[in-house]
């Protein structure tokens, strides 16, 4: 009978399982810890296009106490981040979400289908997209339909409304991931509590209110501080249809921090702008779980359970 040294199995098997995970942890390690180390100590440096490692302390932090655009871009992101988020991201996801589950299977799925194209669509022909509807001549489409049908002027909706086209721009795009979470979150909701929902007289809304929304928690605090720390960090649409402008009306935080590093060459004063977003995206974590009880969530259930 062949015999087995439980130990040296053992030793197999964490050396077994260390060569499986290597390669995840060299991967995180160059492309996360790294990084991460780098931008820290270069937040502590003045660096330009010269490359010095010229290390002088919390200047960069200091100085942006007075730097006259910072105001105003924290202003950007805010309403950036709030529109984007309230309306599309979550909003719009949950409505396309309960929508296209009230109707029939292949109905709902086609046009999730079709609401998931503009994640599927390049950045750039996505964005040239919003600059056609927007076109501020008559070629465009909103402006063709004011003076070919309304007899209207047309109106340069870049200069007059930025943030607008910089809302739906990200807004259309970020609804489909919010609404596949949604979706396949009321589609595994227990049928049993819908019909007797509906035994007991409670109409549609009612039964979205009191049914559907709680059971939806999860799904609405994950996507809401997801979408947000994604928000806070993402700037290639706004780079692509109005680079911040005009008159840096729709310069967020993200795409300061890189006009700062990769445009002026400020290399050290980007990276603390950087860190800066980092505490922004903890902060606003941290309140999602204080206004989503995350605690009671993860509380232990009420019902107790003989084992």
């Amino acid at each position: 009978m062949k015999t087995y040294n439980l130990k040296n199995y053992k030793k197999g098997t964490k050396l077994s399982l260390f060569f499986f995970l290597f390669p995840g942890i060299l991967l995180v390690i160059v492309f996360f810890i790294i990084p991460a180390i780098l931008t820290i100590v270069l937040s502590f440096t003045n660096m330009d296009y010269s490359f010095n490692w010229d290390f002088h302390g919390f200047t960069n932090f200091i100085d942006m106490f007075s730097d006259f655009l910072i105001p105003l871009v924290l202003k950007n992101t805010f309403v950036y981040v709030l529109f984007t988020l309230s309306f599309f991201n979550v909003g719009l996801a949950l409505l396309i979400s309960l929508l296209t589950t009230t109707i029939d299977d292949n109905g709902g799925l086609i046009f999730r289908l079709i609401w998931m194209l503009p994640r599927l669509t390049p950045s750039v022909v996505y964005s040239l997209l919003w600059l056609w509807i927007f076109d501020p001549t008559k070629f465009g489409m909103i402006n063709g339909i004011r003076t070919e049908i309304f007899g209207r002027d047309p109106i340069n909706f870049l200069s007059s409304h930025p943030m607008m086209i910089v809302v739906f721009a990200n807004g259309f795009v970020g609804a489909s991931f919010g609404m596949i979470l949604f979706t396949s979150a009321i589609k595994s909701i227990p049928r049993d509590y819908l019909y007797a929902a509906k035994v007991d007289g409670a109409g549609y809304f009612f039964t979205v209110r009191k049914i559907i929304l709680p059971i939806l928690k999860w799904q609405i605090l994950f996507t809401t501080a997801y979408q947000t720390l994604s928000l806070l960090t993402s700037f290639e649409y706004i780079l692509i249809l109005t680079d911040g402008g005009p008159v840096f009306s729709t310069e967020v935080w993200s795409l300061y921090t890189y006009h700062t590093a990769f445009e002026n060459f400020r290399f050290g004063y980007g990276a603390s702008l950087s860190l800066v977003l980092v505490i922004l995206g903890f902060v606003a974590s941290i309140i999602y779980l204080k206004v989503f009880n995350f605690e009671k969530m993860m509380s232990d259930p009420r019902i107790e359970v003989d084992s």
